[in-house]
């Protein structure tokens, strides 16, 4: 009887953080969260990580490859809050200290099915010349506390940022009951969207 009549929908998140786009820098690593909503429970997986350092290759003399596994599956009975994953960059200064390359976000897909994604990836700056002249001598660039923060968007505008480089994700998505609750998730003409879904990318399934 359950079965029939669900109460929550799956979504199934296999993939990998393939690699990284950092002209200017080597030897990096990576470390990921997901971010979701308060009707969202993880059932299984794992919520965050963190890659082994890796360098760049005469083979890829611009990219820098982690091939970091992703797998976790999500609970709900809302779409709203659907998960983002956060990534974050670091590697060594000038000094051998650990500081902050990247940061960037992006939302799971919502459609089953393969997905690659890029994401364009930014560091916070210092807010004058000479705070960023002692954060470079003394090891300390600016870093946000908690990364999902940049998933969160609140205060971000008052944040200087500059763009650096790109990570791509690769995804295979799966759902569950998400049709038996009212929603489809496979592709649809954006002009189509019906109101209530527009915050998600998903509409109710008629």
């Amino acid at each position: 009887m359950a079965s029939n009549n669900p109460s929550v929908f799956l979504l199934m998140i296999n993939g990998q953080i393939e690699g990284g786009n950092f002209p200017e820098y080597d030897d990096l690593y990576c470390k990921y969260c997901f971010v979701y909503g308060h009707d969202w429970a993880p059932t299984s997986g794992l919520e965050e990580g963190i890659s082994q350092i890796t360098s760049k290759s005469r083979l890829s003399p611009h990219k820098l490859i982690w091939n970091f596994p992703l797998e976790i599956t999500f609970k709900s009975t809302n779409p709203s809050g659907w998960p983002q994953i956060v990534v974050s960059v670091y590697g060594p200064d000038t000094f051998g200290n650990d500081v902050v390359r990247g940061y960037g976000a992006t939302h799971i897909p919502f459609s089953p099915g393969q997905h690659t994604k890029t994401i364009p990836m930014f560091v916070p700056e210092s807010t004058s010349r000479l705070q960023k002249f002692t954060s470079w001598l003394m090891g300390r660039r600016p870093e946000y506390t908690d990364p999902k923060v940049v998933a969160q968007g609140e205060g971000r505008e008052v944040t200087r940022v500059c763009s650096q480089g790109f990570v791509t994700l690769t995804f295979h998505i799966v759902t569950k009951d998400m049709k038996k609750l009212g929603y489809d998730s496979s592709p649809s003409d954006p002009s189509n969207t019906l109101s209530q879904a527009s915050s998600t990318g998903l509409r109710p399934h008629e």
